[in-house]
């Protein structure tokens, strides 16, 4: 029995979506352990397209459990959209299904109107971020003065804090920023509709995993952003506000880390980044335009433009070390074809050295050169490959660059964007890989 983490291994967006989708009939539950709205996953299936952004990826498998853990922050009116546009699909979204943890941390009206005034008051220098509130709600976590999901069920101590918190963000808001106040009140009272509808959805998550983890179910644990968007260990400032490495899972679900098996690192052929921050491989030509263009590189929840680039071998690595990755699945390899030739960076060249890893000082990753590894690209549209000596022998060599650069095995490769456009490899999800 193998319980897998999934994790974004640059800045997001790689299509974690579609690998936890695929990977959600060898689990028996789901459960996103960090982040909030921020973040879409975009699900193509049987010709329709889904996008989630708070609901996991697995829901769209029948009988499969869905869990929200209590690291993520979730916009309550947000869930609720989102179950809507679900339903109207069809799905069975019964709350024995799909559950909230009553710890998670509520992304609230004040939380946004500050995200957006602090982002416009940056000028030149914004972070990029996607004002949906998510800082400012990890922000209210952090100082103890966070509102609950479990807050919904006692409307005496939600309006209490309610009320307590806009004397502060009223302050900030009015006094600071020149904003109009928010009235508590009228806030309280939208709240209540929305507050009767999840009741039923909120569960202690924490004993859910350990009950289906003794009836010798097994868990995926889905990760939003990625790695060098991590709080601590990412691009710092340039960042979310949540621990995006693997070990979160365990603190962001409430499971003991020791149950944590194997980790699968979801990575894109090329690299791609939203907003603000060093992007050493970025590519601003016609290279670039090619990739964005054909990889349909849009945010799923902003829609803005992604800046791609070539494949960076550096970021992987620290995603590997970071998180223990034991297998990458490679997305949007087929993004590349028709390329007369693809390059990965191998390493830094940062104040006079080389460097294996990504510096440490803030903004250093600006400071870096990359050194590039050029091989030979490929023609062939790569969308009908189903086993590994489908693909063209350039794709191939591509693969095999990328593990020995990383140290890690490309377990499954994608090729498009639906569930069978996949080629898997040597992933066996059934046992957890071997002590090392």
């Amino acid at each position: 029995m193998s319980n897998i983490v999934i994790i974004g291994a640059q800045w997001g967006d790689e299509g974690k979506g579609k690998i936890v989708d695929m990977l959600a009939p060898d689990v028996d539950a789901v459960v996103r352990f960090q982040g909030g709205h921020n973040a879409g996953h975009t699900v193509s299936v049987g010709g329709r397209t889904y996008k989630l952004k708070l609901i996991p990826s697995g829901i769209l498998h029948k009988n499969k459990i869905c869990l929200v853990g209590n690291g993520v922050v979730l916009d309550p009116r947000e869930f609720c959209a989102e179950m809507d546009a679900l339903l109207a699909e069809g799905l069975d979204l019964g709350p024995e299904r799909l559950k909230i943890s009553r710890k998670c941390h509520l992304v609230l009206p004040y939380h946004q109107a500050l995200d957006r005034t602090r982002e416009a008051a940056r000028g030149g220098d914004k972070i990029g971020t996607t004002g949906r509130g998510i800082g400012p709600c990890y922000e209210d976590k952090a100082a103890r003065a966070g509102i609950r999901a479990c807050d919904l069920e006692d409307f005496d101590l939600l309006g209490r804090k309610i009320r307590d918190a806009l004397k502060e963000k009223n302050a900030l808001l009015a006094g600071l920023y020149g904003q109009k106040a928010l009235d508590p009140e009228t806030l309280i009272e939208e709240l209540k509709p929305v507050a009767a509808r999840l009741a039923p959805y909120l569960a202690d998550v924490s004993e859910e995993l350990s009950r289906i983890e003794a009836g010798g179910g097994r868990i995926m644990f889905e990760g939003a952003q990625g790695v060098h968007l991590d709080i601590d260990h990412g691009t710092y400032p340039y960042v979310t506000s949540s621990n995006t490495v693997a070990g979160n899972a365990a603190a962001g679900a409430g499971i003991a880390p020791s149950r944590l098996h194997r980790v699968i690192g979801v990575a894109k052929a090329y690299t791609t980044r939203v907003g603000s921050g060093a992007f050493p491989t970025e590519l601003t030509g016609e290279t670039g335009q090619y990739i964005q263009k054909k990889g349909t590189e849009f945010g799923t929840v902003t829609g803005r433009k992604r800046r791609c680039g070539w494949l960076d071998a550096v970021v992987l690595r620290e995603s590997a070390r970071l998180c223990g990755v034991n297998d990458f699945a490679l997305t949007k390899l087929d993004v590349l074809s028709g390329l007369p030739e693809v390059k990965i960076c191998t390493e830094y060249a940062y104040r006079g050295r080389r460097i294996p890893y990504p510096p440490q000082a803030e903004k250093g990753l600006a400071e870096v050169e990359p050194v590039y590894e050029s091989l030979p690209g490929w023609q062939e549209d790569l969308s009908s490959a189903r086993v590994f000596s489908d693909l063209p022998e350039a794709a191939r060599n591509f693969v095999a660059r990328l593990e020995a650069l990383t140290g890690v095995p490309v377990g499954m490769i994608s090729v498009g964007a639906n569930r069978e456009q996949t080629v898997m490899r040597c992933l066996n999800l059934h046992s957890a890989p071997p002590a090392v």
